[in-house]
């Protein structure tokens, strides 16, 4: 299994694999984003879900209770201290049958204790990519929509015997910001 450069995620993304794409790293003012020599860096889109306790709910990926979230929309979100939020790409992703995706959070975010959950995507995936932001500081932290979040790195290797979207996977064609499924 190799990594994939910046020519390879080029040629792939213009027969589809990530739309829209911005074929450079876009830094001028903003938290940087699109291809980079090793990778792509995804923007988060104006979606913000925002974990609050209100209700003394508890998180169950089995029995998601959305009184935990509050639905916001904006160029920015503030997650409180030592709390979490969901967002997801601007981009669409379809992932080759041969490729694998792996999410990582920017280094910029992780400077101010903001981190990325690291995600697979898997070989035959399609949709918008789900972010998970934690902020584990004791201060307010804000994050930027339409800048960078998070970066993807490519890993091509053999097909698998079956792929994501052979087996149906339960977050495939995913649109919007995606809650937990069984």
């Amino acid at each position: 299994m190799s990594i994939k450069p910046d020519w390879w995620i080029r040629e792939r993304a213009r027969a589809g694999m990530i739309e829209p794409f911005e074929d450079r790293l876009v830094r001028q003012g903003v938290i940087s984003y699109g291809l980079s020599s090793f990778g792509y860096d995804l923007r988060a889109a104006p979606e913000w879900r925002v974990f609050v306790n209100a209700f003394n709910t508890v998180v169950d990926p089995k029995n998601f209770d959305l009184r935990g979230l509050v639905e916001t929309s904006g160029d920015t979100c503030i997650i409180p201290p030592n709390s979490f939020v969901l967002t997801r790409s601007v981009e669409y992703l379809r992932v080759p049958d041969d490729v694998m995706v792996v999410a990582l959070g920017k280094s910029s975010y992780a400077r101010c204790g903001i981190v990325a959950n690291v995600t697979p995507l898997e070989p035959g995936w399609e949709g918008h990519v789900t972010l998970e932001l934690s902020n584990t500081t004791p201060l307010p932290a804000k994050v930027y929509a339409g800048e960078g979040i998070v970066q993807l790195l490519f890993f091509q290797g053999e097909r698998p015997e079956v792929t994501y979207a052979e087996r149906k996977g339960k977050y495939q064609g995913q649109r919007g910001v995606t809650l937990p499924k069984l």
